[in-house]
């Protein structure tokens, strides 16, 4: 019984130990880090990384050029993510549909791709992932090819468009780009996410309303004629439709748009 009871104190002393060390980590080292550099101390550590299969490998090398431009090390924590990405949220089809295991992997992988640049990549605003046939009519009526829907919790996608924006790759239509550019938009910035990816994202959002507030930044975008009519619906959809070019056409929007595509690479971290 004493042996236990010394080493539950043991036990004790270390997790006491363990937790002071992430304070300073979490609150004080890596807050000097972010002033200094604008970016998260780390974002990949898997102590136990979780793999695919060799056919699930393969659909991501045919579809994925981000995934395919990635190193080998980062091609694992890749997988990685999407691994618990699928075995975090619920895949439901609906119309008859069955979700297939390729479905559930290509829209994983597009989540995952968007937020790759981010420490905590799996999300609270949402459980489910709903998946049509073709369009679906929302609740209120209105017919859709993808809605979040943050109050219910789920994301729904229209399967035709999703493997649409998929299949032309440079086109900067991405269903799934732009509904999970929603998504994280709101865990960010409504939700407030927690930690140095949450912080960054709303730093920067905030500096692209500035950018877009001024009005000679806002006729050189319009004279750029690059984006859609869309994106200018408001700065929710501005922000889910500058996500789309971004990875779709990312050379013609440094050229076109230097200053703005500076700001959202930072946003996401992108290239860490």
């Amino acid at each position: 019984m004493e042996l236990l009871a010394d080493a539950l104190f043991y036990l004790w002393i270390i997790c006491l130990f363990a937790g002071c060390i992430y304070f300073i980590f979490t609150y004080i080292i890596e807050s000097a880090w972010m002033i200094v550099f604008n970016r998260p101390l780390y974002v990949h550590f898997y102590v136990f990384p979780k793999e695919l299969s060799a056919d699930s490998r393969k659909i991501l090398e045919d579809n994925f050029s981000f995934y395919r431009n990635l190193s080998k090390k980062r091609k694992r924590f890749f997988r990685h993510r999407v691994n618990r990405f699928i075995k975090r949220y619920r895949f439901l089809g609906r119309e008859g549909l069955q979700v297939t295991d390729e479905m559930q992997l290509k829209i994983a992988a597009t989540w995952v791709m968007l937020t790759f640049g981010m420490r905590k990549y799996l999300t609270r605003v949402f459980r489910a992932i709903v998946v049509y046939p073709d369009i679906f009519e929302s609740q209120n009526g209105n017919w859709h090819k993808g809605e979040f829907n943050p109050a219910a919790g789920v994301v729904v996608f229209s399967w035709k468009d999703f493997a649409e924006g998929m299949e032309f790759a440079t086109d900067n239509l991405n269903l799934g780009l732009h509904e999970f550019a929603h998504v994280l938009h709101v865990d960010s910035v409504g939700m407030r996410r927690p930690g140095a990816s949450g912080i960054i994202y709303r730093d920067i959002f905030n500096k692209v309303r500035e950018y877009l507030d001024d009005p000679g930044n806002r006729q050189d975008l319009l004279a750029a004629n690059y984006f859609r009519a869309y994106a200018y619906t408001n700065n929710f959809e501005f922000m889910a439709v500058v996500l789309e070019y971004f990875f779709e056409t990312p050379r013609e929007f440094e050229q076109k748009l230097p200053e703005l595509y500076g700001m959202v690479k930072k946003m996401i971290n992108y290239g860490e």
